[in-house]
């Protein structure tokens, strides 16, 4: 079964009338539809019915998530652990596959709850189609397009050279997405401040390597060059590092020493006051009783 809004001009929204939110916003931040909102859907397909989940990936800042395939979510297997990660996971659920259970309804209240638990299941789930087969072929034709930018490093930057979304941790909200090139295998901070919007979850820490090993072609046969320092277009000569380094640790080991002896001195310093104050902190008279 499927809920659609007929209400208003504008596409036709899953379930609820358009109520679209970024991912880090908090529940009760609720703005309503516009045409702003969508970034690729075409005027003939705003007069047809779309599921939940190309409304959701045509949202603007969306574009970088792929479309899940609705028989995947409909594995059970494939969603193993997910029901402890988010909140009013059923419906959630229900909401992503445009299920509607007039059975159980939620008071109204609590639905901009609901829609912020579909984006975060959509999200995880995401997260692990894109390690399929399927999932990694349309996260191709995202790459070969520069959907997620360039490297910013100068050399892979005169490349022209792509980048791929990366998380650095698993669980959700732990850390937002960064991107990784495959040139330099090192990974940045993305150009595009809509990227950084989306928990690094929801592109996981495997993703971006497992592609590569899958389209070895797209590898980079060699990495760059290390920049070599220069003074006047001499090369900075490498014995001149290690002798500052040198250097720099002999005087951290002398300011160390003389740290230790001052704190040394003080204490025998208050052991020699103490005893001449006789022990009990009076002074010592030095007549015996």
């Amino acid at each position: 079964l499927k809920q659609r809004c007929s209400a208003g001009p504008g596409p036709v929204l899953p379930v609820r009338c358009g109520l679209s939110r970024p991912m880090f916003k908090n529940p009760g931040d609720i703005s309503t539809d516009s045409d702003e909102d969508y970034s690729e859907i075409s005027g003939s397909e705003l007069d047809e019915e779309i599921t939940w989940i190309e409304w959701f990936c045509h949202l603007k800042g969306n574009e970088f998530f792929v479309e899940v395939d609705e028989d995947y979510i409909q594995d059970d297997f494939n969603l193993t652990g997910l029901s402890t990660q988010v909140p009013y996971y059923e419906y959630a659920l229900n909401m992503i596959l445009d299920f509607d259970d007039q059975d159980d309804q939620l008071p109204e209240d609590q639905h901009p709850l609901v829609e912020t638990a579909a984006q975060m299941l959509y999200g995880l789930i995401h997260a692990r189609f894109i390690l399929t087969g399927r999932g990694m072929a349309a996260m191709l034709d995202k790459y070969n397009a520069f959907v997620y930018g360039t490297c910013p490093l100068a050399e892979c930057e005169n490349l022209n050279q792509a980048v791929l979304p990366i998380g650095m941790s698993d669980l959700l909200r732990q850390n937002a997405a960064k991107v990784y090139c495959p040139h330099c295998q090192e990974v940045y901070f993305p150009k595009s401040s809509r990227i950084e919007c989306l928990d690094g979850a929801y592109f996981g820490t495997s993703f971006a390597h497992l592609f590569f090993l899958t389209y070895q072609h797209l590898m980079p046969a060699n990495g760059p060059s290390p920049y070599v320092p220069r003074l006047y277009g001499f090369k900075v000569h490498r014995s001149v590092k290690e002798n500052l380094r040198k250097h720099w640790e002999q005087s951290n080991k002398h300011l160390t020493a003389l740290s230790s002896g001052i704190a040394t001195g003080a204490g025998a310093g208050a052991a020699a006051y103490e005893e001449k104050q006789g022990g009990d902190g009076t002074m010592a008279t030095g007549i015996v009783d």
